[in-house]
């Protein structure tokens, strides 16, 4: 039995439209898979985000849990005086809409998080007692593809506590990530100052990064608005071609308090400003005040002041014990005594300026021992621009006509104390 089959030919018009179809179908696949694979790749190379973090109270420990987008290494290390726990991991977004903890849950009475340095993100957990680590976990694939970091601590002694502190500080020591600061570079790009007879000025946002600084009533943190305030500064100034403009930060990084000083020294700055907008108990006081350095603060707001600043290295999980006595003795010894006066001069020449532009506090002028202004050999100020804690200042702190007429004021300022006659 034999069959035979008979083919019929496609119209012409059919055949161009199927071939047309089938393109479009292989062009469609092609661009789906390109679009998964480019999505793959973003993410691997995109910092990891860490979009929540919570505190739980149990019977046999307190819990600790963050929420990201991946798998990260963690390095855990324990601080004394206070006791803190400090989790260092590589450069990650925080996502974390919280400002910390309004009240103490278990044994954690707060926590911080924000940039360490160039290659670190940090979150430090203030502990009201000595406490370890009793597990450490990641889970993965827990909701919407996003990882769980556990935390569970204990309590132990304060001699436990001690001891490992010592261990997991020389451990994190051996797996620190070198910053990429190079103090030769900065010095390099700013040695010809004598050749250009120009005036370098060092402007120092405070705080950065893991230290948040003051928050205001409205949610402003200081960190962020002292930084915005440092780039106007900047702008202004450098309008005369007379002036040379470095800021010790340019971004939301921690900067520790010798390295602010060092940079200072190292660039032969002619003077350092470091700016601040503080918060305090009493919401009603307001305006500017400037501070120089003295071993005797002017008045007990000015000491307490001190105190705080003097404290950013401990709230961003600094090891105290690798700083220099520079930094941790604010004492004054005899080479900074001209130094001092001239920090006062320059004072005392800002003053009239800030009070022809905006509100500053009825004693203007204050002295307390403030480290971050111990250079021994570059004029020194640290500028309160007001107060976080009263809203009608932190609703004008906010604003760039302010910013820029506070820059403004501190340019004439420069210009009277740099005038030779």
């Amino acid at each position: 039995m034999y069959f035979s089959f008979r083919i019929e030919p496609m119209p012409p018009l059919k055949l161009i439209k199927s071939i047309i179809l089938f393109s479009v179908y292989l062009m469609t696949l092609t661009c789906v898979a390109s679009s998964f694979s480019w999505a793959q790749k973003t993410l691997s190379n995109a910092e990891p985000e860490i979009f929540n973090l919570r505190v739980g109270a149990h019977a046999d420990k307190t819990r600790l849990v963050l929420d990201m987008d991946r798998k990260i290494d963690i390095t855990p290390f324990y601080l004394l005086d206070p006791y803190r726990l400090v989790l260092d991991m590589p450069k990650v977004r925080f996502k974390i809409n919280s400002t910390g903890l309004v009240r103490p849950v278990g044994d954690v009475s707060g926590y911080r998080f924000g940039l360490f340095d160039t290659n670190t993100s940090r979150v430090v957990v203030d502990l009201s007692k000595p406490m370890v680590i009793k597990k450490l976990f990641q889970l993965s694939g827990v909701s919407n593809s996003s990882t769980r970091l556990v935390i569970d601590l204990k309590s132990v002694s304060k001699s436990v506590f001690q001891t490992k502190s010592a261990a997991s500080i020389q451990k994190r020591q051996k797996k620190r990530t070198p910053n990429t600061f190079s103090e030769a570079n900065l010095t390099s790009n700013y040695s010809s100052k004598k050749k250009v007879d120009k005036k370098i000025i060092i402007i120092d946002p405070g705080h950065g990064g893991v230290d948040p600084g003051a928050i205001g009533r409205a949610g402003t943190y200081e960190k962020n608005l002292v930084l915005s305030t440092a780039q106007v500064f900047k702008s202004v100034i450098e309008k005369d071609r007379g002036y040379k403009v470095v800021l010790t930060r340019t971004r939301d990084q921690f900067l520790p308090l010798r390295k602010r000083i060092s940079r200072s020294k190292l660039l032969n700055a002619d003077l350092f400003i470091s700016i601040h907008a503080d918060s305090i108990s009493n919401s009603a006081v307001r305006g500017a005040t400037i501070y120089t350095l003295s071993e005797t603060a002017s008045d007990k707001e000015a000491a307490q002041l001190a105190e705080r600043e003097n404290k950013v290295d401990i709230i961003s999980g600094m090891d105290l014990s690798e700083e220099t006595k520079e930094v941790t003795n604010i004492l004054i010894d005899l080479a900074q005594r001209e130094t001092m006066n001239q920090s006062a001069k320059f004072a005392g020449l800002l003053v009239p300026e800030l009070r022809k532009v905006i509100k500053t506090h009825r004693r203007p002028h204050k002295f307390a021992g403030f480290a971050v202004l111990k250079a021994p050999d570059v004029p020194s100020i640290l500028l309160e621009m007001g107060y976080l804690s009263n809203l009608n200042d932190e609703r004008l702190l906010k604003t760039d006509g302010f910013k820029k007429r506070l820059a403004a004021s501190i340019k004439r300022g420069l210009d009277k104390y740099f005038d030779p006659n």
